[in-house]
């Protein structure tokens, strides 16, 4: 670590130096770029830096576990996305095996300093980072920047500065999906500091392969491997022992379902501090393949309303389709696909408080997003080969024949439900989103 402490944020000599090189290698990962002149989003202290810094520690203690990978594919770690815009700094992060999402909120109030760019970077997280964030002290005085290229500590004569790599591609379907789960929950408890620490000290000791249940005995929270009513389903529940570090300073812990029980959120609350942490539905399960987002890319959006909207929101600025849909005319249904196709392409979050999307900018071509949901590809594919025959078709009944392997598969779309003879739905019933065969019949009928 370098013994310099800059109030003045300047880029290192060292990126200077080796700017070509560095710019040749983000050129593959940094396809969108914002024209500014600012190399530096945010520059300031905060007000809580002890309580941010065990945030962070947790949040790369959450990247750097996984629940269903190997040692070999543990080492391909990357640390947290960074927004910093709107007044609000957000970091944000999945387990390697991204079936755990993490996001570290630091509100306006938290934050003395200035803004002077939005934008979106994604950094390692490395030990001399780690250990700096380790050893400030309760009401010490750090100083954070956020830049286009780095994230910056600087703390009393030391600066630590971790610099921009890329982002996982497994991290921008995980982002998307889980915008989308986060959008269809709703709080249903809250719990004081006590009855929360009281409900994780009764947390099963090893990793639990069954499912358990949150429930509520009187006044009291815990967990219950037998289901009632009422009850959240939780998989993988031993998961949430990663929040652990951080029950001692939390004020209170709100717990959002999904609707479906697909994924549970758990938002603790640390003064101008929020920390998110959502789990999918097991722990051998990753957000990033749960395919909740197809349905919104049946329909075909203009390119040039996404690239128009990506050129003026700016960050964690809050998206509210319907207003969207009001100042440019067009129906909801084209807002809710347009939605679905930012959430997809990683454009998207969603604050479970304010309830609604918030806009980031993340590093990736427009073309990407049916490359990064291959069901919607195979899909197209079985369109343009002209397996897909229509064999009925009323207001509200349609039956399909599509060509398979050695098999014709027949798909049934109804206002109730949508139902194929593939194996595929025959084993997930549409918990994890659409098959290829019923996109296919989708996406033909309404073109």
């Amino acid at each position: 670590m370098e013994d310099t402490l800059i109030y003045n944020y300047q880029r290192p000599s060292a990126l200077i130096k080796n700017e070509a090189s560095e710019e040749l290698f983000l050129s593959r990962y940094s396809e969108i770029q914002k024209n500014t002149d600012a190399p530096c989003f945010f520059w300031g202290d905060v007000c809580q830096p002890f309580i941010l810094a065990r945030c962070l520690i947790t949040l790369s203690n959450i990247v750097k576990s996984s629940f269903n990978l190997s040692p070999f594919q543990m080492a391909l770690l990357k640390d947290p996305i960074v927004t910093a815009g709107n007044n609000r700094l957000r970091f944000e992060g999945f387990s390697h095996c991204a079936g755990v999402y993490a996001r570290v909120d630091v509100i306006p109030e938290g934050l003395h300093g200035e803004f002077m760019e939005n934008g979106t970077t994604n950094v390692d997280f490395n030990q001399p980072m780690i250990t700096a964030l380790g050893s400030i002290r309760p009401n010490e005085r750090i100083m954070l920047s956020v830049g286009e290229k780095e994230v910056g500590l600087y703390k009393e004569e030391k600066k630590v500065v971790e610099r921009k790599v890329p982002l996982p591609v497994k991290w921008i379907k995980g982002l998307s999906t889980v915008q989308i789960y986060l959008s269809q929950s709703e709080k249903l408890h809250c719990f004081n500091k006590i009855q929360t620490q009281q409900l994780f000290r009764g947390i099963p000791k090893g990793a639990v392969k069954s499912d358990y249940y949150l429930i509520i005995r009187g006044n009291k929270p815990m967990f219950s491997p037998v289901k009632s009513a009422d009850a959240v389903c939780i998989g993988g529940l031993h998961r949430l022992r990663l929040l652990e570090p951080l029950l001692p300073y939390i004020d209170q812990m709100n717990v959002f379902p999904h609707s479906d029980m697909q994924s549970t959120t758990w938002q603790l609350y640390m003064g101008n501090i929020r920390f998110s942490f959502s789990l999918s539905r097991d722990s051998w399960r990753g957000f990033s393949g749960e395919g909740a987002v197809l349905d919104s890319l049946i329909d075909d959006i203009s390119d040039e309303w996404i690239d128009a909207l990506d050129k003026y929101a700016y960050a964690n600025q809050f998206f509210n389709p319907s207003a969207f849909a009001l100042d440019e005319n067009i129906s909801l249904q084209k807002t809710d696909n347009l939605t679905g196709r930012l959430a997809a392409m990683g454009l998207l979050g969603y604050d479970l408080d304010e309830n609604g999307f918030f806009y980031r900018r993340l590093p990736f071509k427009l073309e990407r997003i049916i490359g990064l949901n291959p069901r919607m590809k195979s899909a197209e594919k079985l369109i343009e080969e002209g397996k897909v025959e229509i064999l009925n078709k009323t207001a509200a009944r349609t039956e399909a024949r599509v060509e398979g392997t050695g098999v014709h598969h027949t798909v049934i779309i109804d206002p109730d439900k949508e139902r194929c003879t593939c194996e595929w739905f025959s084993k997930y019933q549409g918990e994890r989103g659409p098959c290829k065969h019923v996109l296919a019949v989708k996406k033909l009928i309404l073109t």
